[in-house]
């Protein structure tokens, strides 16, 4: 223990299993040793301990880092209460008391709080990767779909044509803002708490400028009582794997719904589909599904801290230890659904003319007539009248648009002549349009050389 000398008795068993954090927070095995190295090299310098003393303790750490690299040191958890006790007692074995400075003027409320950061910013930078990766792909795939045409929906019912480029775009727009999102948790994740010691510092010279430094940190904190109670950038982490996890769950459920032979406009690849156990011909979309579902998890693991964290006064609470599980957890989940969606993704085979024949003269083209009408100096409001009695009469007739006849379009309003039977149409529908940010083939093209350039 190394808290254990004003007890008398020994922590009951029980009690240490509950409250022993190893299982998981051994995920931090890494960070806590840089962050020894680091505050043992700074301890030298400030002349707290000599230049040998350090150095026989950043070679013990290393000499842990290398055994517990090669599996040949594994820390019980029914004996240690966290990767920080585990460490220094190993230490200790092979250093002897010499391991016993290590902690001078340090904390394990900052060494935690500095080596969660450190675990953090890793991940953030891995996750980034990833997200680049999946946004390629999608810009692969819809370099060869610009003018492969489906429907567009609001409310889940057909609203307007577009293209499966300009929809897997939309979600290369997601993903950026969730770089951003990241990018930002990342500076805000960005300073070294190490040197606050427990909450209020130390009477010691510790040299945090150094530690910080040493350890890629920006800047060390400049409040020590907020440095080891904040988790700010553990909920900002976990909001943005939320978010994350949020569209790729929306895109799955695409996936999903385009996989089937209702759909029939996408076929996922056997490597990311199973079967059943019952029927043969079955192929299951369970990746997505998985993605989908595992959604619900990462939202969960959000709340459960914030709602930790609701009512802790400052500084430390041993309830923030509960902290480090659900960041482990929302991370895993996040990255191994972007590499499933990557893999999906990059491996889909698209029906390219499903949707061609079916939307010829589909009333997901009511808007473009509405606005044929607006053209020839019709106001909208009447012009979305005059449409909706076409469609209506379309429904009655039960015909598409393109079967009405043009005398019948002109009992509905004279103004309407055989030019308005080309809006229709499915040959040129995307390049009608003309706005930016549009499903026009030109613009669209635009876009992925935009995207390709910037994803370099």
């Amino acid at each position: 223990m190394l808290w254990g000398g004003r007890f008398k008795k020994k922590l009951n068993n029980e009690a240490m299993e509950f409250s022993s954090s190893l299982p998981f927070d051994i995920n931090l095995f890494e960070e806590d040793i840089q962050v020894s190295i680091a505050h043992a090299e700074m301890l030298s310098i400030v002349k707290i301990i000599s230049e040998d003393e350090s150095q026989k303790i950043v070679e013990g750490l290393k000499s842990i880092f290398n055994e517990g690299i090669a599996g040949k040191w594994d820390p019980d958890g029914s004996e240690f209460e966290d990767i920080h006790s585990a460490i220094e007692s190993r230490l200790f074995e092979l250093i002897g008391d010499t391991a016993g400075k290590l902690h001078s003027g340090r904390s394990r409320n900052d060494q935690i709080a500095t080596g969660f950061r450190l675990w953090i910013k890793k991940s953030i930078k891995n996750l980034l990767d990833q997200i680049i990766d999946l946004q390629r792909i999608l810009v692969k795939v819809s370099e060869d779909n610009t003018e492969t045409i489906m429907p567009g929906y609001t409310h889940l019912q057909r609203a307007q044509p577009i293209s499966l480029a300009f929809h897997f775009l939309a979600y290369v727009e997601m993903l950026e803002r969730s770089k951003k999102r990241l990018q930002f948790v990342l500076e805000e994740t960005d300073l070294s708490p190490l040197g606050s010691g427990a909450l209020a510092g130390s009477t010691l010279p510790l040299d945090r400028d150094y530690t910080s430094s040493k350890l890629g940190f920006s800047n060390p904190s400049s409040n020590a009582l907020d440095a080891i109670s904040d988790r700010d950038f553990v909920l900002d982490f976990l909001n943005a794997c939320n978010i994350g996890m949020m569209h790729l769950s929306r895109l799955s459920e695409e996936l999903i719904l385009w996989s089937t032979s209702e759909w029939n406009y996408i076929k996922l690849s056997d490597n990311f589909t199973t079967g059943s156990s019952l029927m043969p011909q079955k192929r299951n979309p369970d990746m997505a599904e998985l993605s989908r579902g595992k959604t619900g998890r990462v939202y969960g693991n959000y709340v459960s801290i914030a709602t930790m964290m609701k009512g802790l006064p400052l500084s430390y609470n041993r309830d923030m230890q509960e902290d480090k599980e659900p960041v482990f957890d929302s991370f895993k989940t996040y990255s191994q659904a972007l590499s499933m969606m990557g893999g999906m993704i990059n491996t889909l085979s698209v029906n390219k003319n499903r949707f061609v024949k079916e939307l010829e003269g589909d009333f997901l083209f009511a808007t473009e007539l509405s606005e044929w009408l607006v053209v020839k100096g019709i106001p909208f409001r009447e012009s979305h009248s005059i449409v909706g009695k076409v469609v209506q009469l379309a429904e009655e007739k039960n015909q598409k648009l393109n079967e009405l006849t043009i005398d019948e379009l002109k009992n509905i309003n004279p103004i309407f002549d055989e030019t308005a039977l080309e809006v229709f149409t499915v040959k040129d529908a995307l390049y009608r349009k003309k706005t930016f940010g549009s499903p026009n083939p030109d613009m669209v093209k635009a876009e992925i050389e935009k995207w390709k350039t910037r994803l370099k």
